[in-house]
């Protein structure tokens, strides 16, 4: 019985980990921290839920060891507890649009209609930034562009896009990236593009992909 009862408790603690993940919010404070790091007060605004309630998923992620805290004058900051945790979430994911048949169906909702918006890999877009022959715009908010990007890409947060289109070079095709195969940013920049006129592709993952694949990324100092 006495081993029971620990074998009871050892997969009560790996399920912990599973069970910090179970819930829709948490799993996206998980997709924002995996740009780099952020306070309370941006990841409540990123999840749409009040500085309280971020705060508290926050302490279940902590709790179950998934994520870390610094402070930087009175402000917290929050980050990914390690890759592992980074891996297991493109895991949860991956798992899930294969074996979970509404995903397709509410991603559909969610990003809307893609028949118009094409996709670039790693490979491609790696070897089109070799040549030069791309413009390639980081969608994502300044705060995640200034936590990391990738080389020559210019930070164009999505709502800021109609006003800086003109300054573009012209003559090349723009490739869009945000935070990953399911960020809705890239495919509306994409969109825009296209209908004025440019043409437009979008990195098929996010920055979080090429970084981990070990392709360069441009960091702080």
């Amino acid at each position: 019985m006495a081993n029971r009862d620990a074998k009871d408790s050892l997969f009560a603690a790996f399920a912990s980990v599973a069970k910090a993940l179970g819930n829709g919010h948490r799993a996206e404070i998980v997709d924002v921290l995996a740009q780099g790091e952020r306070s309370v007060d941006e990841l409540a605004g990123e999840i749409g839920q009040s500085v309280a309630n971020t705060s508290q998923h926050l302490r279940v992620l902590a709790q179950a060891g998934l994520v870390q805290s610094r402070r930087a004058g009175t402000r917290v900051i929050y980050r990914p507890a390690s890759e592992g945790v980074l891996d297991l979430w493109t895991a949860v994911r991956g798992v899930a649009a294969e074996h979970v048949a509404s995903v397709e169906v509410l991603a559909d909702a969610y990003l809307g209609d893609r028949t118009e918006v094409e996709s670039v890999t790693m490979a491609d877009l790696a070897a089109r930034l070799a040549e030069g022959s791309v413009v390639l715009l980081d969608v994502r908010p300044r705060a995640e562009y200034r936590a990391g990007h990738l080389p020559e890409a210019l930070s164009t947060p999505v709502d800021e896009l109609p006003s800086l289109l003109d300054a573009l070079p012209g003559g090349v095709e723009v490739v869009a990236y945000c935070r990953g195969p399911y960020c809705v940013y890239a495919d509306d920049a994409v969109r825009l593009l296209l209908a004025r006129g440019r043409a437009a592709r979008r990195l098929d993952v996010g920055f979080p992909e090429w970084r981990r694949a070990g392709l360069p990324v441009a960091v702080p100092a």
